[in-house]
């Protein structure tokens, strides 16, 4: 019976040992520095977005010289490229400014139409639109835009009978819309389509006389390209 005592005594005294070990484990384990994972940094977009595109440039026909009755004008249509840059002033409303250049002819029509084609013209149209760009659909980024326009005329000649032609530098009012889709934060395509309001004033001269006029351009600038965003 003693010998029975002794070592219910010792188990007993085992079970507290181990019992006190694995408090003092999770107490420790409690005092142990917590290892966090680190936070990423956010990385805010660059505001500044350029355009390499395929500009269609589609005057409308129209316009007049003073003092013919019933005269016209027409236009040829051209393509060139253009490169655009893009500053984006918040999450949604950005500027751009076009910069590109083409070569137009111009010819009589109508009472004028015997003088056949009048002369060209270089034209360089930058024009600066502000945007609301629509940004809950993905990929999709489609834009409206509204802006101002002023158009050079350079490099100008003349043909047949015509013997001078100068253009007025003009400016013009511009309304937009297209898209971008990117394809990942960086590169993308992009569609846009714009409408000048645009009526140059010019002289044109025919022997010894030279009598003023206007140009209803009006045109279109239709463009497709490769959307680059820093």
């Amino acid at each position: 019976m003693a010998t029975k005592g002794f070592w219910g005594r010792i188990g007993l005294f085992a079970a507290t040992m181990m019992t006190a070990a694995f408090a003092t484990a999770a107490s420790a384990a409690d005092l142990s520095p917590v290892v966090k994972a680190p936070v990423q940094p956010v990385t805010e977009q660059s505001p500044w977005m350029i355009r390499l595109r395929a500009l269609g440039v589609l005057p409308m026909d129209g316009g007049n010289v003073q003092g013919v009755a019933g005269s016209n004008l027409s236009y040829s249509n051209s393509i060139t490229p253009e490169l655009d840059i893009s500053y984006f002033l918040t999450k949604n409303v950005a500027l751009e400014l076009i910069l590109g250049t083409t070569k137009s002819n111009i010819y009589g029509q109508d009472a004028i139409s015997s003088l056949g084609k009048i002369g060209s013209t270089w034209i360089l149209p930058p024009t600066l639109t502000l945007q609301y760009h629509f940004t809950e659909l993905g990929a999709f980024k489609p834009y409206v835009g509204f802006g101002v326009n002023y158009t050079f005329f350079y490099n100008t000649s003349t043909t047949n009978s015509v013997t001078s032609l100068s253009l007025q530098n003009t400016w013009g009012w511009a309304l937009q819309a297209g898209f971008d889709y990117m394809f990942d934060k960086h590169w993308g395509i992009n569609v846009d389509v714009k409408k000048i309001f645009l009526t140059p004033s010019f002289d044109v001269g025919v022997g010894a006389t030279t009598l003023p006029g206007q140009a209803d351009l009006n045109p279109w600038l239709v463009a497709a390209g490769v959307t680059y965003r820093f």
